[in-house]
């Protein structure tokens, strides 16, 4: 099986020692990628395609694979798969092309390109005006179009060997991965910083990835999971690595020392800061995020000037300027959607009336109070897997017992419920619950005092949306505390 990969058109219109540069790269990442799949894979650079030979002995289904992860290379824009077949003539010719291409240019504006290489009896340009005759004669809906083809019938002979087109797929275009340097993408397992770090890759940065982990394991484990499609699907060609930081304690400082609505662009400057140590670390020279323009409050020009202040390298947001739905759309094209939509967004900080517009005296004077200790004990405790690796070792999260309804609470013997919201949010709303004892235990401590509550009690962990509850339930149970549960907030 023979295929030729055709270059992204931003790659042919650079310098020559550029273009080979890139051609060199592009060829060596398709040989990374597919000889992890299979033996006997050839890869052969060429000015305007590359042509990959497979074993003529894989499987249909094998084959189908392949085709499929051609597409997924960054730097190719068609992926051609071709046959070769005997040719030693116009005749010959024509009696190839006109069953393989007939149907394609019936009711289309079309043209033929020919290149020819050894010695015939005809030029180039006697092959394409013989073929578009040859196409004109089988399909007289169609005519053609030198100058504004809507398909155009490309047609390469090299000595007595006609080169025939089988199928084309379009590639995922862009630049060789690698090419462009090397970025550190900040993902949290939504909808946006996938996207983000997706079209870094495209344009041929190496993306590396750091994770903030807000919620425990069942939290670090979903993002591992899209973080791993993503490097397996579009970026195998290089090894990267996954950065996970614990941010609770962090979060926790947020919440006992800074002003309520400067808490999430204090969160944002805070990760940035870590980033850059971390990213100094690894020489990675750009921070990648997902922000888009008033998408949420910390994303507003003043909001984010504050936070690219706190950034000792250029922050690269890529999806500044997309809708939602764009961003949306895009995820369940590269199909990381599947993997938001089961884990909703997360953030330990959600301030009840946040600054769109921050003040910068006054997100420095709020940070004059917090304990950067707290910081630097976040960014040595980090841990560092390679991508390809994501998931070895990796445990389903498991379940927690789930209460949604009054009637299963009065029924349960010796249970406690415990409020884990911050202490703004259970003034502005208590939680009132009948003859249930009602602890309060704000998320942040929860863990630590966990363990010295009495032991023969079960206890259900209380939040607005149930998404910080059960993460915090499934961070106990990983810890082997089996007897705590979540209030769902339909009660």
């Amino acid at each position: 099986m023979t295929y030729l990969l055709k270059l992204h058109p931003e790659i042919t219109i650079k310098s020559r020692s550029v273009r080979q540069h890139m051609i060199r790269c592009l060829a060596s990442n398709v040989r990374n990628i597919l000889r992890k799949q299979i033996e006997g894979v050839r890869v052969k650079g060429g000015w305007d395609a590359l042509r990959v030979s497979l074993p003529n002995t894989l499987p249909e289904g094998r084959i189908e694979e392949m085709e499929d992860i051609l597409t997924r290379i960054p730097g190719i824009h068609e992926v051609l798969a071709t046959q070769a077949v005997p040719c030693s003539s116009l005749d010959e010719a024509a009696a190839w092309i006109v069953p393989h291409w007939k149907a394609a240019i019936a009711r289309r504006r079309f043209r033929v390109r020919a290149k020819r290489r050894g010695n015939h009896g005809f030029s180039s340009v006697d092959l394409e005006r013989h073929l578009g005759s040859a196409l004109l004669a089988a399909e007289p809906t169609a005519r053609v179009d030198l100058n504004h083809p809507e398909i155009v019938v490309s047609v390469e002979l090299t000595h007595h060997w006609l080169q025939l087109i089988r199928s084309r797929r379009p590639g995922l275009g862009g630049y060789p991965l690698g090419v462009q340097g090397q970025a550190l993408a900040l993902v949290s397992g939504g909808f946006d910083s996938p996207v983000a770090a997706w079209r870094m890759l495209r344009r041929g940065i190496k993306t590396h990835y750091l994770f903030f982990n807000l919620g425990g394991p069942a939290h670090e484990s979903a993002v591992r999971e899209v973080t791993h499609h993503l490097w397996q699907r579009y970026s195998a060609s290089h090894n990267v690595d996954f950065t996970s930081v614990p941010f609770e304690e962090v979060v926790a400082e947020i919440l006992r020392s800074i002003p309520d609505g400067l808490m999430g662009v204090i969160l944002k400057r805070m990760m940035v800061r870590a980033a850059n140590r971390v990213a100094a670390r690894k020489g990675i020279l750009a921070l990648v995020t997902g922000d888009a323009i008033a998408q949420v409050s910390s994303q507003t020009l003043t909001n984010l000037a504050l936070i690219d202040a706190a950034s000792e390298r250029p922050i690269l947001r890529p999806l500044l300027t997309e809708d939602k739905q764009e961003i949306i759309d895009t995820a369940r094209r590269i199909d990381t959607a599947r993997f938001a939509e089961q884990m909703p967004e997360y953030c330990g900080v959600i301030s009840r009336r946040p600054h769109t517009r921050a003040p910068a005296n006054k997100v420095l004077a709020a940070e004059a109070d917090f304990d950067f200790t707290v910081l630097d004990a976040a960014i040595e405790a980090a841990t560092v897997t390679r991508a390809s690796r994501l998931l070895v070792g990796q445990r389903p999260p498991g379940e927690v017992t789930i209460v949604d309804s009054l009637a299963t609470l009065a029924r349960m013997p010796a249970v406690s419920v415990i409020d884990i919201r911050p202490p703004g949010e259970r003034e502005a709303a208590p939680l009132e619950i009948a003859d249930v004892p009602c602890l309060a235990i704000p998320f942040y401590e929860l863990q630590d005092q966990a363990a010295t509550l009495p032991g023969n009690r079960e206890y259900l962990l209380y939040c607005d949306q149930g998404v910080m509850s059960r993460m915090q339930a499934l961070h106990l149970k990983d810890r082997g505390m089996e007897h705590f549960g979540v209030l769902r907030h339909a009660c």
